[in-house]
């Protein structure tokens, strides 16, 4: 039998864990498929005398992640102790220095120093994995680096956080609002205490620009993308949405176009016949679009222990087989700098809801300054005054009229300079709201 594929592991959280309990159920199928076994023989965690549910006497500890990183006795290093800086990244720098293959599921330290260790890992020789990065169990780093290395992407979206997609999932559901929610979400443990990362987008972000790299050979830059949260989103969205044909998501969204590659992340209306639009829950989504190609959709958990797991374990099987390619798809030198195609330019279709003042000329303000801009509306509902129907808001009996509109395709610069103007115009109540929308 061939010698085994020597595992040093830094991280036993959640996913360090369960790394360490597949790769001990799977010993006879991993060595089938790969034809050596995989097994892990030292291991390194912030704490060692936390109780865990596995032996730890089983291996051998390494109070040092960078020690370990370098360990003369392990072939590969794995990385899940997560973070952009240090520990993380001088651990992996180190391992990747010493001519060690590198799995990491740490998003954080791709997305600020991708392209260094990419080119360190090119110079050595060895693989540096990551698809726990992005999406948890589905394929979408390898599918993108060698499944779909032929193709020319046009565009690349997706449902790439948990959190964010079960709150609005519950929200439109059970008919709670958000704040309650995400308390639920975090009672569940599908929300972190403070989860600002999540819900304004971030998380998103960083696993959209691994993507974006992947799919377009540019160079990893999360300042180029364009990041809006999903705070502001209200059940009388939700229910424009459903009634419009609509569901809505925070989608990360990558696009080529004439002036550069859009990075974007916000809260999104897709049309509810789409496939992800049928993502509920904390379930993951990404559909990519290619010349040629029909629209590809792969769905599948987004996060968790097992989820990521299994991915770091495909990433080992793979080092096992002696597979390596260059870790963005092509080599460092070949990938060119993102060219920020500006969000004003950006072109759509929008959904907007205004509150409105019910006195006479308000309508013909708004349509006055949507047509300035030159933007055409698809529809234009106007609901009954509030207060009609239930308490009306402090201070104004029912003077305030919600008012919904889409429009057809215009720029998100016209957006905002005839709202701007409608609001100088003192016809309505508040900031409007506006939510983009993604055609299929």
């Amino acid at each position: 039998m061939a010698e085994p594929l020597k595992v040093g592991l830094a991280g036993l959280g959640t996913v360090g864990s369960a790394v360490v309990h597949l790769l001990d159920q799977g010993r006879d199928k991993l060595l089938a498929r790969c034809g050596r076994p995989i097994e892990i023989v030292a291991l390194n965690a912030r704490t060692r005398g936390k109780k865990r549910d596995f032996d730890l006497k089983k291996f051998r500890w390494v109070a040092d992640p960078v020690a370990l990183a370098s360990d003369p006795e392990i072939d590969v290093f794995v990385e899940v102790m997560g973070g952009s800086g240090d520990p993380a990244k001088r651990a992996v720098e180190t391992a990747l220095t010493a001519g060690k293959p590198v799995v990491t599921a740490n998003k954080a330290l791709l997305a600020a120093h991708g392209q260094k260790l990419a080119a360190l890992a090119e110079r050595k020789h060895v693989a540096l994995n990551f698809e726990a990065s992005v999406a948890g169990g589905i394929p979408i780093v390898k599918t993108l680096r060698e499944g779909l290395n032929g193709a020319s992407f046009s565009r690349i979206y997706g449902i790439l956080n948990g959190t964010c997609n079960y709150i609005l999932s519950r929200m439109e559901q059970d008919r709670l609002p958000f704040d309650e929610i995400l308390r639920d979400a975090q009672r569940l443990g599908y929300a972190e205490a403070d989860p600002t990362f999540d819900i304004e987008g971030h998380d998103t972000a960083q696993k959209l620009a691994i993507l974006a790299s992947l799919a377009f050979g540019t160079r990893i830059d999360p300042k180029a993308i364009y990041v809006e949260g999903i705070s502001s989103i209200t059940l009388a969205d939700l229910d424009a949405a459903s009634e419009l044909g609509y569901r809505v998501k925070l989608l990360g969204v990558a696009v080529k176009t004439g002036e550069g590659i859009e990075q974007r992340v916000h809260p999104t209306m897709v049309p509810k016949d789409s496939a992800i639009a049928q993502v509920m829950g904390v379930t993951n989504a990404v559909t990519v679009d290619a010349e040629g190609i029909a629209p590809i959709t792969l769905v599948g958990p987004g996060a968790g222990g097992v989820a990521t797991a299994s991915a770091i374990v495909a990433d080992l099987a793979d080092i096992a087989r002696g597979v390596r390619c260059a870790p963005f798809g092509r080599p460092v030198a070949r990938m060119t700098p993102t060219r920020k195609a500006p969000m004003q330019h950006h072109e759509g279709g929008y959904y907007i809801r205004l509150l409105a003042r019910d006195r006479p000329g308000t309508a013909a303000t708004i349509a006055h300054r949507l047509a300035q801009q030159k933007i055409s509306l698809e529809s234009i509902v106007q609901r009954h005054p509030v207060g009609s129907a239930g308490a009306a808001q402090p201070g104004r009996s029912n003077e305030a009229v919600p008012v919904i509109m889409t429009t057809y395709a215009t720029s998100e610069d016209a957006v905002h300079k005839a709202l701007a103007a409608v609001r100088r115009d003192r016809v309505v109540y508040g900031k409007p709201q506006v939510i983009r929308i993604e055609k299929n």
